[in-house]
């Protein structure tokens, strides 16, 4: 029995401050295939990363992080989505890669840039795109993701579908179970990129 549902000390935030998303995915995804090539195996890089990600993906309209928040407050899980269609603008898009070149170095923003032109305009029309969901590294395994999860796939509006990509394998069975098909795979350097939706509702 999670503790969720033994003593309701977790709690969904449905408006979590980006920050601290950013933290919790920095460590959630050390090593993580596509971040990795991404990053490196700097933490600090990885951290500006997701720092310079989240702060650019908060200025869309629509946009959604959603956490699951401890007893002591700190985020066990967070969820990061993409409405459809929504894009940054020209401002954001500059300011963005200007400090994830700074920050992470020219080849963290070129593989990012890579990354995004080959996984561009695969989500089915309509569909919003799960961009990242992660959990505390001393929380995995304890149904914290999951808990995330279902309440991610109960209240996002999906009548077009909800589109993923990932770089581990480990992950598809994962999504597979959460009603997720494979679309096509993608190779990109060493990565293979798996892209995923799932049905509308």
């Amino acid at each position: 029995m999670s503790e969720a549902s033994a003593g309701g000390s977790w709690r969904i935030d449905t408006d979590p401050d980006p920050t601290a998303c950013a933290d919790l995915l920095t460590a959630a995804f050390a090593r993580e295939p596509a971040v990795s090539w991404i990053c490196g195996g700097s933490s600090p890089v990885r951290a500006h990363w997701f720092w310079a990600t989240l702060r650019a993906h908060a200025s869309l309209d629509g946009a959604r992080r959603t956490a699951l928040v401890g007893a002591d407050a700190r985020l066990l899980a967070a969820a990061v989505l993409t409405p459809p269609g929504a894009t940054p603008a020209a401002g954001t898009r500059a300011l963005w890669a200007a400090r994830t070149g700074l920050r992470c170095g020219p080849r963290a923003l070129d593989r990012t840039l890579r990354y995004l032109d080959a996984t561009d305009g695969g989500a089915p029309p309509g569909a919003w795109t799960l961009e990242f969901v992660g959990v505390r590294p001393d929380r995995t395994g304890r149904g914290a993701g999951r808990l995330l999860l279902d309440h991610v796939l109960a209240t996002t509006p999906t009548p077009h579908g909800l589109y993923l990509t990932t770089t581990d394998p480990a992950n598809v069975p994962l999504y597979h179970h959460f009603g997720f098909t494979t679309l096509r795979q993608t190779p990109l350097g060493p990565l293979s990129v798996t892209s995923m939706s799932r049905a509308g509702e």
